[in-house]
């Protein structure tokens, strides 16, 4: 049976064909995950547990295709760890949540489940691959409400619970190979021009700007901009 996928679905297929480390970018047709059943082989599997859950899994036609991509005759970079990046930029659809460990497994039932999209990926005329995603009920809207409601009145329980506090000031993206050569005295060059703002994230979410200063000889930050919900999820 095919199932059509949601618009959820079909946007994290194309969010993980953005980061999938292929030659060319891949393409994503809806195929039956029962008629796969018997010809997959190891898949990468993880679990997102958000707004919206779901249960993920790629599986390679050809997995030592991803070898190249973890460079010559190193062990410190599984397979698992390459299609990573991937996978979480697939899970960035669902909104505010948690990405499991990616983990290989057999992932056979989740393909032939009734409720899994399955999408064949393609590139030069050949499979290259399959892409499975599952989407979980977190329950009804009722349900929802009362648990906002029980837990607004339990939020002064934890008030004196310590959270992460970073300070971002730039990223970038470099292939494993790169990442495997650095030595000491190598320069990486980040996304930002000096004097941007900095990013204050909680808990690895961005909720507010500020500027690098220095107290006292230590770094610090001041804060410039305060983010509302919306505007830390954009």
């Amino acid at each position: 049976m095919t199932v059509a996928p949601t618009a959820l679905q079909t946007d994290a297929v194309e969010a993980l064909l953005d980061l999938l480390p292929t030659t060319t970018r891949l393409r994503a047709k809806v195929c039956s995950g029962a008629a796969l059943v018997g010809r997959l082989g190891p898949a990468a599997v993880a679990s997102f547990v958000g707004v919206t859950s779901a249960d993920l899994a790629i599986v390679l036609a050809d997995p030592a295709s991803l070898d190249s991509a973890s460079g010559p005759e190193s062990g410190l970079v599984s397979r698992q760890d390459v299609l990573r990046p991937a996978l979480e930029s697939a899970a960035g659809v669902f909104g505010i949540g948690v990405l499991g460990d990616t983990r290989p497994g057999d992932a056979t039932a989740l393909f032939a489940d009734d409720a899994t999209s399955v999408f064949e990926l393609t590139g030069d005329d050949q499979v290259t691959g399959w892409f499975a995603v599952r989407l979980r009920d977190n329950g009804g809207s009722g349900e929802a409400a009362r648990a906002a409601q029980s837990v607004a009145g339990k939020l002064g329980r934890i008030n004196s619970v310590q959270m992460a506090l970073t300070v971002e000031i730039g990223h970038t993206r470099m292939s494993v190979r790169d990442v495997l050569s650095l030595e000491p005295g190598a320069v990486i060059e980040l996304d930002r021009s000096a004097g941007t703002p900095a990013d204050v994230m909680l808990n690895g979410r961005l909720i507010a700007h500020g500027e690098i200063v220095v107290v006292d000889q230590d770094y610090a930050v001041r804060i410039t901009q305060i983010l509302d919900v919306a505007e830390s999820l954009t």
